[in-house]
């Protein structure tokens, strides 16, 4: 029997910065290039969605819907065709903030590249929790 689900790892991260201003700096795509590596300099939009440059080719990266529940959910379709789900979310914690972020196992992935991406996800989160803390970023 085939399995319908991935194994996954949820990695987040807590940010001394109001929920408020956590949830409206990521909820435009164009602040991920100040803090999500993987995606570098290159994110800009372009026809309804937004296209990155990658080690791995041109992606593509539908965003969910701005919305008040801290859903930051987006879908990213690799060169090769595969579409890869990136749910993400931005809670309150007290008076500022918990990024939630999970990490499907993708079935060609290897233990080692699986643990490598959550690290790489992982230093990700600690330069978006510094960038936000430091207070210099306005939302």
């Amino acid at each position: 029997m085939t399995e319908l689900t991935l194994p996954s790892r949820t990695l987040s991260v807590r940010i001394e910065r109001a929920f408020a201003d956590v949830h409206d700096f990521l909820a435009r795509p164009e602040n991920f290039a100040q803090w999500a590596s993987g995606l570098g300099q290159s994110l800009r939009h372009a026809g309804g969605a937004w296209k990155a440059q990658t080690p791995a080719g041109d992606v593509t990266i539908v965003f969910a819907p701005s919305n008040a529940f801290g859903i930051l959910d987006h879908r990213v379709t690799l060169p090769n065709g595969a579409v890869v789900e990136v749910p993400m979310r931005v809670i309150a914690n007290g008076g500022g903030a918990e990024l939630l972020f999970t990490l499907f196992r993708q079935p060609d992935m290897t233990d080692e590249s699986f643990a490598g991406d959550a690290a790489w996800v992982e230093r990700d989160l600690a330069r978006l929790k510094t960038l936000l803390e430091a207070k210099e970023v306005t939302p």
